[in-house]
């Protein structure tokens, strides 16, 4: 998985210096063997294929990359990696410090798919930019958008749950201004389980063996959790109605599934590996929305409009952050300091589990968000039928700012 990363983060490296050297994506050769990025190659080949959104890579981008691997020699690509995994580059303190500091409040919902968060307040990013970031977890995404609509809290770090979605067709003023983790294109650390039990006496074989079934969910009806889990019933063709989604929070899935009191569950890192490692579950389907950002950061309109320098300074640090956690760096020491601090898993449930991706180049998969909004009004859970604007849903002028400053 490590070498996956590298090759990821290379290849996202080849494709900022390439548009810095004018280079035409529309030329370039067919094949670009890469002896340094092991399964760069394949994965190009690969993943056009098995990509969710037309977000991902298209086949100009492709060859673009392919002739960026094949026409740089191996010290060079190896020099390449070096720089797109080291610290964020020196225009990245351009942007200088607030004076005085100024307090951010953020309900978060303590899974690794915020990662970026826990090392930016770990390792002091947010008090770099000035920023006084208090951290307050929450079960939910629900609880924390209750917060924002208070206006109680300035930043949610949150599944894009079916509420967030009626509350933006009514007008609610928050955005998504930041991606959290992306959902890998193979081994998903989130997972859709199926207690053991029931694999091994054979009533659960497939998606579709779950009609009747309980089947936990953190967040319930309407959920970022039952968005994935639409996905991975439609791989046994059914839908939400053909099973009883009950409402499990992410920290109490473990004793769930070792009560028997659910009969399949949604559960991402750590809890999922938690719970196939104590015996209690099987791995029945993964890979649910390859490419997918299934969780993000929506800041409040008050913070937006009325302290955007507060706002990008937030979003830089997380970029930064995310720097600091490509291929090995993952599992520094520092980082498994932070995700400890924020999250409850334990450090060899992190080391033994699949490490979470997340976008050096920051960039919200605006495609992706529209397939959940789909898939939401679809199964009924939404409060409107007809598809909604999301340039009233997604604020990328942060994001675009943070990629100028580190040179992407």
């Amino acid at each position: 998985m490590f070498h996956a990363l590298r090759a990821w983060t290379c290849e996202k490296f080849a494709l900022s210096l390439h548009s810095s050297m004018g280079y035409d994506p529309q030329e370039g050769s067919d094949t670009a063997p890469c002896a340094r990025t092991p399964g760069v190659t394949q994965r190009l080949q690969k993943e056009p294929a098995q990509a969710f959104n037309a977000d991902t890579i298209n086949p100009g981008r492709e060859r673009m990359i392919q002739k960026y691997f094949k026409t740089m020699s191996g010290a060079a690509l190896a020099l390449a990696c070096a720089l797109a995994l080291s610290a964020a580059p020196a225009s990245a303190q351009a942007l200088a410090p607030l004076d005085p500091p100024q307090n951010v409040k953020v309900a978060y919902v303590p899974i690794m798919k915020f990662a970026t968060m826990y090392v930016a307040q770990h390792r002091g990013l947010f008090a770099k930019y000035g920023l006084n970031v208090d951290l307050e977890s929450v079960k939910s995404g629900t609880e924390a958008i209750a917060f924002l609509t208070q206006g109680s809290v300035d930043v949610g770090g949150i599944a894009i749950v079916t509420s967030l979605w009626s509350s933006w067709n009514k007008g609610l003023d928050i955005r998504v201004i930041a991606p959290g983790a992306l959902e890998p294109m193979t081994g998903s650390p989130t997972k859709l389980l199926v207690r053991k039990a029931l694999a091994d006496d054979g009533s659960v074989k497939s998606a579709a063996d779950l009609a009747g079934r309980r089947i936990a969910v953190a967040g319930g009806p309407g959920s970022g959790g039952e968005y994935l889990l639409a996905k991975g019933l439609e791989r046994g063709a059914l839908t939400i109605r053909d099973v009883e989604v009950m409402n499990v929070a992410n920290p109490d899935m473990p004793l769930a599934f070792e009560t028997g009191s659910v009969d399949a569950g949604l559960a991402g890192s750590p809890y999922a590996d938690q719970i196939i490692g104590a015996g209690h579950a099987v791995v029945l389907e993964t890979d649910l929305t390859p490419g997918l950002m299934t969780v993000a950061f929506v800041g409040s309109g008050k913070l937006i409009n009325e302290r955007p320098e507060v706002a990008e300074r937030f979003v830089m640090a997380l970029a930064e952050a995310a720097r600091m956690m490509q291929g090995d760096a993952y599992l520094d020491q520092e980082n498994i300091d932070a995700y400890l601090t924020f999250t409850n898993s334990t450090e060899a449930a992190i080391r033994a589990g699949s490490p979470v991706i997340y976008d050096l180049e920051m960039q919200i998969p605006v495609a992706g968000l529209s397939d959940m909004e789909r898939v939401y009004r679809e199964n009924g859970r939404t409060e409107y039928t007809d598809p909604l604007d999301l340039t009233n849903v997604v604020d990328e002028q942060f994001t675009n700012m943070a990629r100028a400053r580190l040179n992407y």
